[in-house]
């Protein structure tokens, strides 16, 4: 809960719209007791290779100071599949997500098993397919959403 409360006070200092969505997709897989470690990384530009190694699919967002947990600014964000960055420029992370979610449909792979209600979330809340059967975890927060 450490890292979810370090991504929601650094919207103290600018809580714009684009921020907002960064911070909610940063922190959600923290708020559903998931780790997002292996999936979603900051790095420096000289670290990029070193970082993506290990990386089956990911998010890489390439950051000046990886000291924040809400960096303002990024470098660059890239989609990593395989260890290999396969699209690049993506200019922030919520449309890093959405990228990837298009990319894991179009070629019919499987979400992260790690990040499984982190993706349901997604896919059932956020982009409205299949919100009529949901696990538990993701109806709770669901209702918690609506309430």
């Amino acid at each position: 809960m450490t890292e979810m409360s370090a991504i929601l006070e650094s919207l103290d200092k600018d809580a714009s719209n684009q921020r907002k969505r960064t911070a909610i997709l940063q922190a959600l897989p923290w708020y559903l007791r998931e780790n997002p470690s292996k999936f979603l990384k900051l790095c420096e530009p000289t670290d990029r290779k070193d970082v993506i190694k290990g990386m089956t699919i990911g998010i890489l967002a390439v950051v000046e100071d990886v000291k924040k947990p809400l960096p303002a600014i990024y470098s660059d964000v890239v989609l990593v599949m395989e260890e290999h960055a396969v699209v690049r420029k993506l200019g922030d992370v919520p449309k890093a997500f959405m990228n990837l979610m298009g990319l894991l449909y179009a070629l019919n792979m499987n979400y992260p098993k790690d990040l499984r209600y982190t993706f349901e979330v997604i896919r059932r809340l956020f982009m409205g397919i299949g919100i009529e059967s949901c696990t538990a975890r993701v109806h709770t927060l669901k209702n918690k959403l609506l309430s």
